[in-house]
């Protein structure tokens, strides 16, 4: 038996990253990741920086790094608007451990301005996530 599919989008301010009708989604949260199938009760929440692993049409899990965004999920398609979407081909992992460098270093020896301690953790939250995602390139999800 096939398993039900959705129409699912990942939307940035530059282009439609992702469209196609999927198995499954998985997203993070601000208070954990969420498995998202056909039917799903319907909602909108912010997500944080993270790997999105997509099931798609063939049950093939696919990969990809999105920074903070809204899911909507409605009964004709689930929508996940973020500010920038990578798969993990695209990202350049030096640029990410350079950012990662950077936030951890304003974290621990920065001026002490709680905006500047509060901007590199998000900061080092995305190099981390978008280091995750680009060491995911060869692997299928889990």
């Amino acid at each position: 038996m096939m398993a039900a599919l959705f129409p699912f989008e990942i939307h940035t301010p530059y282009r439609k990253f992702y469209s196609d009708v999927v198995e499954c989604i998985v997203v993070r949260l601000v208070d954990g990741e969420i498995g998202v199938y056909a039917g799903h009760t319907f909602f909108t929440a912010p997500t944080q920086a993270g790997v999105v692993k997509i099931k798609d049409k063939k049950g093939v899990w696919q990969i990809a790094f999105a920074t903070e965004g809204i899911l909507e999920v409605k009964g004709h398609k689930s929508v996940l608007l973020v500010d920038a979407a990578e798969l993990p081909e695209e990202i350049d992992s030096e640029r990410a451990v350079e950012e990662k460098k950077r936030a951890e270093d304003v974290i621990h020896n920065g001026s002490g301005f709680t905006f500047e301690v509060d901007r590199a953790k998000i900061s080092l939250a995305r190099a981390e996530a978008r280091l995750k995602a680009w060491g995911m390139r060869e692997k299928k999800a889990e």
